[in-house]
């Protein structure tokens, strides 16, 4: 980590932290829930040695970035502003971008309203599917049967924050393990009436990707910030819909890559998304899957994930 500098920029509601290693083309990573920059960590150098200038930025409401107090603050046009801030004070661009979780979501969503400063996108975890006919709250709430769905949980301001913020280490382990290979697969997104969502996931028990001194740090900031910056995004979805109805069914046009977790839960509840790629994302190169991996690709498979990013960005003119 010691080759990699920091730096805060002005974004459109205050400082952004970017973590940056390298030289050349700008290659802009964005983190989802609940991680930071440091979830890129692996990818950092990796991007550095392939040529290229690697900027890992805390997401509007995490780590050292600005966490406005209104809900609407963490909109999905104003995490997309916030995106254009650091490439335009990092030189302008065109640049990559790439995201992994909500992170995914923003990087496509700077990709379609952006071309001009976006010039390829890579999702990781979760595949871009553009805006449909229904109201996304309204999805979620259908999804959860007789239990809840986990966005559902978070849409309510305060309502998780209760869960998570007394004890936020012991809730990020079981998150962390949860959502892994090994862990509970679709179950761990659910929670009964009244119950709590980590009530099913492991206790005390990280998983074998994430080593004690990497889990300090999630932990550390976290305990330090609280989770609503995140949990925000959540709220944000049906306020998405409406403000991204003149893009209805877009697609994204510029080179792309999807890489996931063959164990994640996601990938089989957005199965059609991905089955659409070839209409919603006809400038894909490549959609892969990996055995053995869960949620947190980037930090389950560093080598894989590596391997496939820089093999794709090797292709780009």
């Amino acid at each position: 980590m010691k080759d990699i500098t920091h730096r805060l920029i002005e974004g459109p509601a205050g400082r952004i932290h970017v973590a940056e290693q390298g030289d050349g083309p700008l290659a802009l990573l964005v983190h989802g829930f609940p991680e930071s920059w440091y979830s890129w960590r692996h990818q950092l150098p990796a991007l550095a040695a392939a040529g290229y200038r690697a900027v890992a930025m805390d997401v509007r409401g995490y780590g050292r970035s600005v966490k406005p107090a209104r809900v609407a603050a963490y909109r999905m046009l104003e995490l997309v502003a916030d995106c254009v801030a650091v490439v335009r004070a990092l030189g302008g661009g065109p640049a990559v971008i790439a995201g992994h979780d909500w992170g995914s979501g923003i990087a496509a969503h700077s990709a379609l309203l952006r071309p001009d400063l976006f010039r390829a996108v890579a999702l990781f975890s979760v595949p871009y599917a553009p805006r449909g006919p229904h109201r996304p709250a309204d999805a979620f709430a259908a999804m959860g049967g007789e239990e809840e769905f986990y966005v559902s949980y978070f849409q309510e301001p305060g309502r998780a924050e209760v869960e998570i913020e007394s004890d936020v280490r012991g809730w990020l382990a079981g998150c962390y393990a949860a959502l892994s290979a090994d862990g509970l697969g679709e179950s761990a997104f659910f929670l009964p009436a009244g119950g709590r969502l980590r009530d099913r996931w492991p206790e005390d028990e990280l998983p074998s990707w994430l080593g004690e001194e990497d889990f300090d740090v999630y932990a550390g900031e976290f305990e330090r910030t609280g989770l609503t910056g995140g949990l925000n995004r959540y709220r944000n979805v049906d306020r998405d819909w409406e403000d991204l109805a003149a893009w209805d069914g877009a697609p994204i046009l510029q080179p792309s890559l999807f890489v996931a977790g063959a164990q994640d839960a996601g990938v089989r509840w957005l199965a059609g998304a991905i089955e659409a790629f070839p209409q919603t994302m006809p400038g894909l190169s490549g959609s892969h899957l990996i055995d053995g991996c869960g949620h947190w690709v980037q930090q389950e498979r560093p080598q894989e994930v590596n391997r496939l990013l820089t093999g794709w960005l090797a292709t780009l003119s």
